[in-house]
């Protein structure tokens, strides 16, 4: 048979490699400092966009989206030629591809920090970064799912299931979540409010995790830890029931971010029991990947590239036990809004993702440049500052949630709060946080010490633009021969077709009841909208990033309603645009921050004094101050186009009222800033603080018990 020749093109692999490790120091050092700012407040000087609020979003982005996404690709383009023996099938959409991922990297670095933000976790960003994601993705899209197409192999290997599935899912994934309305071109409002919101963005959100941070890694697993330890995967058979079980049931699982809440109780039982179920194809993952080096322990023993392969699956392998396991509602019960979330978060994200990363890098820059490692030292240097820097972030913020949790619930003997003010939880827990600051030090040094020895390897070596190999011609007349799992592996534009199916089942499933039922979310008659004061003030607060933070969902806990006031229900969020439940209390919850009854109750001078100094009214807060809300002066300009826009999402406003929207802002305003010049406070009526206290000062009055 006739051997075509044809050349392998490493220069993409290249440029996205170069740019993980880029981003990832970028990504990383953005959150070592918010680390240091949640030990020390006044770390951000002040400054608007150094805040916590503001970089912690970015954090997120940048260590998801530009370092574990630009890993992905680096791997994606080096293992999918050589796996279809073909090169990929455009050149130009691989450029196209690397430059607009790092242009919405760039915007997503700069508007973060301006609070440019839709505030929903992990989709931060606007609606016109939004639509170059979804644009810039079809083209990676477009060039895989070609490059298999045009191969020269029968079937397609294992780790190319695990991209064809993550460019499927992250596709239709981010479409749903991202369908918002401008107001303009840095403000837009979700379609979906208050608890339906919530299902669609934990769905993404989730899944998130599964389909850009988990089925994707996966898949660089497949290649990468084979190619390290020149050993053939454990199991074909194990793969195939990992990947479509994986695949089918993760989408399912997103409604466990959201048990306790309004959420109805069926959409809560289905993210439990599939979440449960996900442990046997995570496991399988994990046992197909660690399996593979059986018998080769001695040379993971002396390669730092096959030491952080097995602390990387080894993390993946107890991080997706514990997901599970925080989906019970016992344990979720105890684990929802405390930091044994971080830490659960951090051994994926520090452990998986990171540890991958590391590895494949040191494996492929010799590879590129031909030539050896500059340090093997140095390598197994990082990898144990690596190891010790994730256990040193991680076990103090599990000791920290359990102590938060505990605290929270706990009651005296007489039935009272025996832990009333929720600043003495956080003082507690505040050295687990001085020790995740030393463990992710610990960890960032070790990615220096990575950047010197491959800029000292690059240095040593030359660049190998193009690999030569040969292959004879696929036949299409070979299909017929094919049977089962073969036959679809034979058939690239079938296998897309399958995996999307197999990931919209759980979506239609959860979403149809939620939004054609009802019952799902009753009305509250006196639930009313927003005032445009008010409107404006929320936007504030989603702009500082506030959620981050707070939580507005009370649990109906009697630790929770003792504490807080009455459980939220779902009707009381169906004016929220986007809702605000929260995933973190760092701070209170603010559900019932406006009843002015009760021990909770705060006057405006409270809040005006609390934003401009924190510690004036808490001494041990470790929330900054936020002196340029005191001195902004509040935009208008958008105030009715931001109420009709409302109006078109179904926010019943009176016809024409966008019209004295403006008015209605100025009246409001004037009543608040004038009580606080009469308390002493002297401050100008069009103040931004004016309208985020107004929203502060409305949380949760709409309920009448």
């Amino acid at each position: 048979m006739e051997l075509q020749k044809f050349t392998y093109d490493n220069k993409l692999s290249r440029m996205f490699l170069f740019a993980t490790i880029l981003w990832g120091f970028v990504g990383m050092l953005v959150g070592l400092t918010i680390a240091f700012e949640l030990i020390f407040p006044h770390l951000s000087g002040g400054i608007s966009w150094l805040s916590f609020g503001r970089l912690r979003p970015l954090h997120t982005n940048a260590v998801i989206f530009a370092f574990v996404g630009n890993g992905m690709f680096t791997g994606i383009y080096y293992s999918t030629p050589r796996l279809l023996k073909t090169p990929m099938y455009s050149e130009l959409l691989g450029k196209i591809h690397f430059w607009g991922w790092q242009l919405i990297i760039v915007a997503a670095a700069i508007t973060l920090p301006l609070g440019i933000t839709v505030s929903k976790e992990y989709a931060e960003l606007e609606w016109p970064i939004d639509i170059a994601i979804a644009l810039v993705w079809v083209v990676f899209g477009l060039n895989l799912i070609m490059t298999t197409v045009k191969r020269r192999v029968q079937h397609i290997y294992v780790a190319i299931w695990f991209y064809i599935a993550t460019f499927v899912t992250v596709a239709v994934l981010h479409i749903v979540n991202s369908i918002n309305i401008p107001v303009s071109l840095f403000k837009s409002y979700p379609v979906y409010a208050g608890i339906q919101d919530a299902l669609v963005q934990w769905w993404y959100g989730h899944n998130a995790v599964a389909f850009f941070l988990t089925t994707p890694y996966l898949g660089l697993m497949y290649y990468f830890i084979p190619k390290a330890a020149n050993r053939p995967i454990y199991s074909y058979k194990l793969s195939i029931i990992h990947f479509w079980a994986l695949i089918f049931l993760y989408i399912w699982a997103g409604p466990h971010h959201l048990l306790y809440s309004a959420l109805p109780d069926w959409a809560q039982a289905l993210g439990v029991v599939f979440s449960v179920m996900l442990i046997a194809p995570s496991w399988g993952g994990m046992i197909n990947g660690l399996l593979t080096l059986r018998g080769a322990w001695d040379k993971v023993r002396e390669s730092p590239v096959l030491k952080m392969f097995v602390v990387g699956v080894t993390a993946y392998g107890m991080s997706t036990f514990e997901g599970p396991m925080l989906s019970l509602k016992s344990v979720n019960a105890l684990s929802h809004f405390t930091d044994w979330t971080i830490a659960h978060v951090h051994i994926g994200a520090l452990g998986w993702n990171g540890m991958l990363t590391f590895g494949m890098i040191y494996w492929l820059v010799p590879r590129l440049f031909n030539t050896k490692l500059h340090s093997v030292k140095l390598a197994n240097a990082h990898f144990w500052l690596a190891t010790t820097g994730m256990l040193f972030f991680a076990v103090p913020l599990y000791f920290a949630g359990f102590t938060q949790s505990l605290m929270w619930k706990e009651f005296t003997a007489e039935g009272y709060l025996k832990y009333p003010n929720f600043i003495e939880t956080v003082v507690q827990i505040l050295p687990m946080y001085y020790l995740r600051a030393f463990g992710g030090t610990l960890y960032i040094t070790g990615v220096i010490i990575m950047i010197v020895n491959i800029l000292k390897t690059v240095k040593s070596g030359t660049f190998v633009e193009t690999e030569e190999d040969q292959a004879p011609a696929l036949h299409a007349s070979k299909h017929g021969e094919d049977k089962g799992h073969r036959l679809i592996e034979g058939k690239p534009v079938l296998f897309t077709i399958l995996a999307l199916v197999a990931i919209l089942i759980g979506g239609i499933v959860e979403f149809v009841p939620m939004f054609m039922v009802k019952s799902n979310v009753p009305t509250i008659a006196s639930v009313q909208p927003y005032t445009p004061l008010e409107l404006e003030g929320r936007d504030i607060y989603l702009r500082e990033g506030c959620y981050t933070c707070h939580s507005q969902m009370i649990r109906p806990f009697r630790s929770e309603v003792e504490r807080y006031g009455d459980y939220t229900k779902a009707g009381e969020t169906v004016y929220d645009h986007p809702f605000q439940f929260g995933s973190k209390r760092t701070g209170p919850d603010l559900a019932r921050e406006g009843v002015k009854t009760g021990p909770i109750y705060k006057p405006d001078s409270w809040h005006y004094n609390h934003f401009s100094n924190p510690q004036k009214m808490v001494a041990q807060s470790i929330m900054p101050p936020y002196p340029w809300i005191i001195s902004n002066t509040l935009n208008t300009s958008h105030t009715a186009k931001k109420i009709r826009v409302m109006q078109t999402l179904g926010v019943p406003y009176p016809e024409g009222y966008a019209d004295k929207a403006v008015e209605d802002l100025k009246r409001q305003a004037a009543g608040i800033a004038q009580g606080l010049r009469d308390g002493g406070i002297d401050v100008a009526d069009d103040k931004e603080v004016i309208a985020l206290i107004a929203y502060i000062q409305r949380l949760g009055t709409d309920i009448k018990k």
